[in-house]
């Protein structure tokens, strides 16, 4: 496995499960950009925002989960493209409204880009408003 493969791995689970920037941290340049065309992420626009937005996410759901379903590396590009199911059940407070016991399951993406064997840029497809909706955030 090359080693831009197991960085965006090992980044992706431990931002998937809520570990936060500073073990993130360790994966990406410091001043790491994020996009995503979702209203929920619409102000964020570094690595590390993002990585504390997924960690503060599991207040509301603490037993959110991944489902990887594809994860590859395009060598040629410098990138690694993930992309899996997101579960959970809003069973904690921090939410928007008090917890619902509701569930979500959303697909999304991540396109990760990288420089210098760390992620320089990662990109989020996600369908925030299904998402929302489901946990009747919406």
């Amino acid at each position: 496995m090359s080693e831009m493969l197991e960085a965006a791995k090992l980044f992706f689970d431990a931002c998937e499960t809520g570990k936060g920037w500073d073990l993130c941290k360790i994966y990406c340049h410091p001043e790491a950009s994020f996009s995503a065309q979702a209203g929920a992420l619409a102000e964020i626009t570094t690595l590390e925002d993002y990585c504390q937005w997924m960690q503060d996410f599991f207040t509301p759901v603490p037993d959110a989960h991944y489902e990887l379903k594809f994860f590859a590396a395009d060598e040629g590009r410098s990138a690694v493209t993930a992309v899996a199911v997101f579960h959970g059940t809003q069973t904690g407070s921090g939410g928007p409204v008090p917890p619902t016991g509701k569930t979500v399951a959303a697909d999304y993406a991540y396109y990760m880009e990288f420089d210098q064997g760390r992620i320089k840029h990662m990109t989020k497809i996600w369908n925030d408003g299904f998402s929302l909706e489901q946990l009747g955030w919406a």
